[in-house]
């Protein structure tokens, strides 16, 4: 037991310890440039104008739609696993999920820019032909009924760079949920097929109820890892520091791929400005993270369960 607290505290002090060095950090950044850091959308060091509302807006778009891509399949894999898979391919299958969280991320940024890139691209340009009139979808400066379209408008862009993050959030997410559906009462699943219910009927009446704090909680414990993703990210985007409500443009950044780029590169002034922009993001996982702990911890005492 004194082993686990321990533990416990070190992870506090060590977490606590780079929150302590980066709010540190970034003292000169805000002490130049103010508010105005997290409210201006430019990244131009040679005219002494920095601003991460673009790079912070970037990573919330890339983080939502990569989410919105990794919800479905982390559930719908979660249920399978526990409620239609056979007994003897259930470790199998659960080994596979967790072996997915063990691949670098470098591997699925390699294959999200080689393998499919070309295939999201032609889904953009499916989608703004079919739906550009919803504003997320519309693609400036080009004509979608166009008899010959140009791939290259439909790269890079927030798109792009959230399958590959779906796919490396999606281990997680899906973790957490099966292991709450696993927990699900014996009892109420036998009283709703005693009274006549389907395996169906099971999954919408006693373990989706059951597992509803898990499906919250393994969904932002993903969204927290989906605002941090970095290589996978930088290696799919290209750069682009203005706020954009266009999910299909060429261009976008996020806070860590930001980090990443500019680090190697840059001055006294703006690796503090850097390092603030790794305090905000630190922050706003932090923020995530915990809620997700929360909810998923409320979940397992059966709390959201209908009785």
């Amino acid at each position: 037991m004194n082993l686990f607290r321990v533990v416990g505290a070190s992870m506090l002090v060590i977490t606590g310890g780079v929150g302590i060095f980066l709010a540190a950090q970034t003292v000169p950044t805000f002490r130049h440039y103010g508010i105005q850091f997290l409210t201006t959308a430019r990244w131009q060091p040679e005219f002494d104008l920095l601003g991460i509302a673009g790079v912070l807006v970037g990573t919330v778009t890339i983080a939502l739609l990569a989410m919105s891509a990794a919800f479905p399949l982390a559930l719908l894999t979660a249920l399978f696993i526990t409620e239609y898979a056979p007994m003897k391919t259930k470790g199998f299958l659960v080994s596979l999920v967790d072996l997915m969280a063990a691949v670098p991320s470098i591997v699925y940024g390699l294959w999200g820019f080689f393998l499919m890139m070309p295939h999201v691209a032609e889904l953009s340009y499916w989608l703004q032909r079919n739906f550009g009139w919803v504003p997320f979808f519309d693609v400036s400066g080009t004509d979608p009924d166009s008899p010959v379209w140009l791939p290259s408008r439909y790269v890079a862009s927030s798109l792009c760079a959230a399958v590959p993050v779906a796919m490396m959030v999606l281990p997680m997410a899906c973790a957490i949920m099966r292991q709450v559906f696993s927990q699900t009462p014996p009892g109420e699943r036998e009283a709703a097929l005693a009274l006549g219910a389907t395996r169906w009927g099971v999954i919408t009446s006693v373990v989706l109820p059951f597992g509803r704090g898990g499906i919250i909680g393994g969904t932002m414990l993903g969204l927290g890892r989906a605002l941090g993703e970095t290589i996978a990210v930088a290696l799919i985007i290209s750069p682009a520091f203005e706020i954009k409500w266009h999910v299909l443009e060429v261009g976008a950044i996020s806070v860590s791929s930001l980090i990443a780029i500019q680090f190697s590169e840059a001055s006294p002034s703006q690796l503090s400005a850097l390092l603030a922009a790794g305090f905000v993001l630190f922050l706003l996982t932090l923020v995530v993270n915990t809620c997700a702990a929360m909810i998923v911890n409320r979940s397992r005492s059966g709390a959201d369960a209908d009785a």
